[in-house]
């Protein structure tokens, strides 16, 4: 057998495992591309939705949660971010969809239930018809304890569904931790069949030359992946969003130091500027008297935010669910001037577009940290452009220069999955829509007259 051949024969792994539903059955309030989509991941059974930020995952995820349930008259857990559980059953509430956050075991409906990822420990996960991961890139950056308690305890659950705007903010082979939690395909199947090492001590895996279209034809059988309804042919009235407006502020030079540096140095690089980073993020906040979400990186940083920065209020990792909850839904709202958090804490899910204004203060290493903090702003449905300030020591310049590098990274290979996998995203649409357009029986079946005989 010819590679290419063994290569396609194993595509197949990627089967439908759902059931068809007409357009005319889901919510009215979809807009096309979020109608098709569903209906895609429903027929899938198995499937994942890459969506850029505001493009609907939230609503998109809602509606094949409830017609799951219908369809196997058993419970579906939505497992989320922290706060967002909340903020995913308020939406759920305006849209029509009856959902309830649940703590454990003995909350669970019969219907759509939303809980933390904190809290799966507490749910026989058995009990469910479908599973959906919110911001399923945490496949990826949790520990691989919880990756592995996640794909373990849905393996035998029938329908599931992942959705993130960052599937690979790294690297192509992350991918292989959603094909596993969908049942695809196990990661070292994928890395086996599509990938080579690169040799040496390092985990850097790059595609085989000869398998790349076999492999993004193999993903855009489970995987749709949009920026903009008009990447896949769709309208994108209302999906114009202007670019952020960046302002970079040095405490202490004219210039960035690129000059590497060891963890060692930068952190006491850090603590150096502790305190001028801290007041000029509090002059931005307190000279206006619009919302702020401030970005930090250390406690010692959201402490001296917090002080600083009138009418504000500091989210951290020591702080009670009940907190963190009240505090970022208070956000949303508009009841909270001013946010002090972290991207590790409160970078995924929420929606604030209410909010234009953010400050940075100081930068991790993170790239998937810093674009999904910018995203909770800037992201469609936002109506103002949005004012990022990212607010440095001159010696942080290397941390800079390697966001920017991550950054620039990402964003070639995000157009790279955008446009390897258009075609086939299309094709896997359009192929759905008209299976589902054509067995519409309006007859009862008959047997033919030969059959009939036969079975008399």
């Amino acid at each position: 057998m010819r590679y290419r051949d063994f290569i396609e024969s194993k595509t197949k792994i990627s089967e439908s495992h759902g059931f068809t539903v007409d357009a005319d059955t889901l919510h009215g309030g979809l807009f096309p591309f979020q109608r098709d989509i569903v209906r895609w991941a429903l027929a899938k059974g198995r499937a994942a939705i890459f969506a850029d930020c505001g493009l609907g995952k939230t609503v998109m995820q809602l509606v094949w949660a409830d017609q799951v349930c219908k369809r196997t008259e058993k419970p579906v857990l939505i497992l989320a971010p922290l706060a967002v559980a909340a903020q995913t059953a308020a939406e759920a509430s305006r849209f029509g969809v009856w959902a309830k956050v649940v703590e454990s075991d003995k909350d669970v409906v019969a219907g759509i239930n939303i809980t933390n990822y904190e809290k799966l420990d507490r749910f026989d996960t058995s009990v469910f018809g479908g599973v959906v991961l919110d911001e399923s890139s945490i496949l990826k950056s949790f520990t691989g304890k919880v990756r592995t308690q996640l794909i373990n305890q849905f393996a035998r659950t029938p329908y599931r569904l992942a959705c993130t705007a960052t599937p690979a903010p790294n690297d192509y082979m992350e991918l292989g931790n959603h094909a596993e939690f969908l049942g695809v395909m196990s990661r070292n199947e994928m890395l086996s069949m599509y990938f080579v090492h690169d040799g040496g001590e390092t985990s850097k895996w790059r595609l085989k030359g000869h398998a790349e279209d076999s492999y993004w034809q193999w993903m855009a059988s489970w995987a749709v992946v949009i920026d903009n309804p008009a990447h896949l042919g769709y309208e994108d009235n209302g999906y114009d969003l202007p670019a952020p407006i960046i302002n970079e502020i040095i405490v202490d030079g004219d210039a960035p130091i690129t000059d590497k540096m060891t963890l060692t140095q930068r952190r006491n690089a850090r603590k150096e500027s502790l305190t001028d980073r801290c007041k000029a993020a509090a002059e931005l906040v307190n000279g206006s008297s619009e919302q702020w979400l401030v970005w930090c990186d250390l406690n010692a940083e959201s402490e001296e935010l917090h002080k600083l920065c009138v009418g504000s209020q500091q989210v951290r990792g020591s702080d009670t669910a009940k907190h963190k909850t009240g505090a970022m839904l208070g956000f949303s709202v508009g009841v909270l001037k001013c946010l002090v958090t972290k991207p590790s804490i409160a970078g995924f899910g929420m929606n604030w577009q209410s909010c234009h204004n953010m400050i940075f203060v100081g930068l991790s290493d993170s790239y998937e940290q810093y674009y999904q903090a910018l995203r909770r702003c800037w992201r469609f449905g936002q109506r103002k452009p949005v004012n990022v300030y990212i607010i440095i020591s001159a010696k942080e310049g290397a941390v800079k220069d390697n966001i920017a590098r991550k950054e620039a990274d990402a964003a070639k290979m995000r157009q790279a999955m955008l446009a390897l996998t258009r075609d086939a995203v299309r094709h896997e649409l359009s192929a759905t829509c008209r299976m589902m357009a054509e067995y519409k029986p309006s007859v009862p079946m008959q047997l033919p007259a030969w059959a009939e005989m036969e079975a008399s």
